[in-house]
């Protein structure tokens, strides 16, 4: 017998059946093949600081990187110190290039060239008009240390420049359109030069080209190093990656802080690709050229007791004869993960796959339409709490035959409760004959009792799909809507045990119950109502429950999303009554 026990089992099942695949494919991708981290730590040159990794194209023709005793540098043992005090004592301390870019704030440090503090002008902490820009980039030296460098690693004994060469500079500030030129002479045949430029947005492009003085060839592989001190905190749910990711060989690998303690390191051999390090809306990312054939790594190791993460390339080795110059370019990426400007990188810059920093997870053929229809709704009203609203009512009238068709099959099944209760009076000891007597009613009434769930099991999907956007996209971030809703991404910040604010006490959280997450409940409840009740008394004590339960699951989510489930649901029950009324059910009868 399908009653309304199915339709909650049907609904209770698709949420377990969605989230635990999505949670089971999060922690199941696969990685990239695995060495053991000690021969590279033996390998690697002692003293010289993780640094970012770029973008390499060298104009001699490039050779596969076999680097046998070859590694990129990594960092060395760093004072222990707090992040708020060290940074803004670390800034002070030695020559700087200020960055002044349209999206960007910070500086480059001249002791080693390395691109270490960085604020994202856009993005503050908090909703308060004074909150300090979000911090993106720390100097080496600080408890959280985060940093980009470049450069090269000689393979016969030349004189390079390290974590502690000092570059001179040709101008104190890097703008959009003025980009800076560090310059060094090894004083031993090769001379250095690094430009530094920025684009409208997060994409660096620094070209290092090396000349040769001398009356011997030098051969030098070019890296970048993307190096980050402590392990983050995390969100804590697996719907979305935090840790190191990359591309390669067209393949997307994502390895988390936890696994990469654990295995030491991933290698991979690629033609082309990224490699970088990825927070929930945050990125650092290095772009090889695209056309190279690079060995990229994540590597952990311990340094004092801290962790040390780092993302790096190594790409093929390149001869500068005697009277020749050399040229690397490469690309780093630092900023938000906004997807309409990582696309277009992915795009004009020819990156492979680098729309998969953004995690629309597996269900991306539904959550992605879903983000750029709110997308493109809010760019004409300039609310996504209203696009959330208008994105709900066209759903609602896509599918407005289906729910339709439903809601008559259910309004019949209504009709037909009080047959049905004596039925299952009458046969209240035969199981299998009430069970053929319920299938004739249902025939002589063409009635199909699996139709009500239906609605349940399209809205099921697209509630998923919205919470993922809600969650991962930063253009929902600090997005408001109105009244005491300045954040759609969080949760209702009201709860009706200290009445809304009225009395000074903060309740524990999972008692914190917003207006939104009570308008919810209330119109599940009366949807409920509006449905055919199961006549079992327990049956009918545990739907009474169900309301009250939804409200306390869905409190702590996004408020966005239990906004788009209230309205849904009000839609819902108008086009429910709707039907009811024209089928000659009254209001009183309806809600029974």
């Amino acid at each position: 017998m399908i009653d309304n026990k199915n339709m909650i089992l049907a609904v209770v099942l698709s949420i377990i059946i969605l989230v635990g695949f999505e949670m089971y494919s999060a922690k199941n991708r696969p990685a990239p093949t695995i060495e053991k981290t000690q021969s590279e730590q033996a390998k690697a040159k002692p003293g010289i600081p993780q640094a970012p990794q770029g973008k390499a194209s060298a104009k001699a023709t490039p050779s596969v990187p076999s680097p046998q005793g070859i590694s990129v540098p990594t960092a060395p043992g760093l004072p222990t110190m707090t992040k708020e005090s060290s940074r803004k004592a670390l800034l002070k301390d030695g020559d700087r290039i200020t960055i002044n870019a349209p999206r960007v704030h910070g500086s480059i440090a001249l002791t080693g060239g390395r691109i270490d503090d960085l604020t994202l002008a856009k993005y503050r902490e908090t909703l308060k008009a004074d909150s300090a820009e979000i911090v993106l980039l720390i100097p080496k030296g600080a408890k959280d240390a985060y940093f980009a460098e470049f450069g090269w690693v000689a393979t016969s004994g030349q004189s390079v420049p390290d974590a502690n060469t000092v570059w001179e500079t040709d101008r104190k500030t890097l703008s959009k359109d003025a980009p800076v030129t560090l310059t060094w002479d090894n004083a031993k045949e090769l001379k250095f030069s690094r430009t530094i430029a920025i684009d409208e947005n997060y994409m660096f492009t620094i070209t290092q080209t090396v000349k040769n003085t001398g009356a011997s060839a030098a051969t030098l592989h070019p890296y970048g190093l993307i190096s980050r001190r402590g392990t983050p905190e995390v969100s804590g749910f697996y719907i979305i990656h935090e840790g190191l990711m990359g591309v390669a060989n067209e393949t997307l690998s994502e390895v988390s802080y936890d696994d990469l303690k654990e295995k030491g390191q991933v290698k991979e051999s690629t033609m082309g690709g990224w490699v970088g390090i990825t927070d929930k809306y945050w990125l650092t990312a290095l772009v090889p050229d695209q056309k190279a054939q690079v060995n990229t790594r994540f590597h952990h190791r311990l340094d004092n007791a801290d962790d040390i993460y780092q993302a790096d390339y190594l790409s093929a080795a390149v001869t500068v004869q005697p009277g020749q110059t050399i040229q690397s370019v490469n690309r780093l990426f630092a900023g938000a993960k906004e997807v309409t400007t990582i696309e277009a990188y992915n795009d004009n810059l020819g990156i492979a796959r680098f729309d998969l920093t953004i995690d629309f997870g597996w269900f991306y053929f539904l959550t992605k339409p879903i983000f750029y229809a709110l997308l493109y709704i809010n760019n004409i009203v300039m609310n996504f709490g209203i696009s959330i609203i208008l994105l709900t009512i066209a759903i609602k009238l896509a599918f407005f035959p289906l729910a339709n068709k439903s809601y008559t099959s259910m309004s019949r099944m209504k009709k037909l409760t009080p047959q049905m209760t004596k039925l299952r009076e009458r046969f209240a000891d035969d199981k299998t004959r009430l069970n053929q007597e319920m299938m004739e009613l249902y025939k002589r009434e063409k009635v199909n009792p699996a139709a009500g769930c239906l609605p349940i099991l399209i809205q099921i999907p697209v509630f998923f799909a919205l919470y993922k956007v809600l969650f991962v996209n930063i253009e929902m971030r600090h997005a408001p809507f109105f009244g005491w809703i300045h954040d759609l991404s969080a949760a209702d910040p009201t709860s009706i045990f200290n009445l809304f604010g009225l009395i000074p006490w903060t309740p524990p959280e999972f008692l914190l119950i917003g207006v939104w997450p009570l308008i919810m409940g209330v119109s599940m409840y009366l949807q409920q109502k509006l449905n055919p009740q199961p006549t079992d008394p327990m049956q009918a004590k545990i739907f009474q429950f169900l309301p009250i339960m939804f409200t306390f699951m869905l409190a702590r989510f996004p408020a966005g999303l239990v906004i788009y489930w209230s309205v849904n649901n009000v839609l819902s029950m108008s086009q429910q009554w709707f039907i009811m009324k024209r089928m000659g059910i009254s209001g009183k009868d309806a809600l029974k």
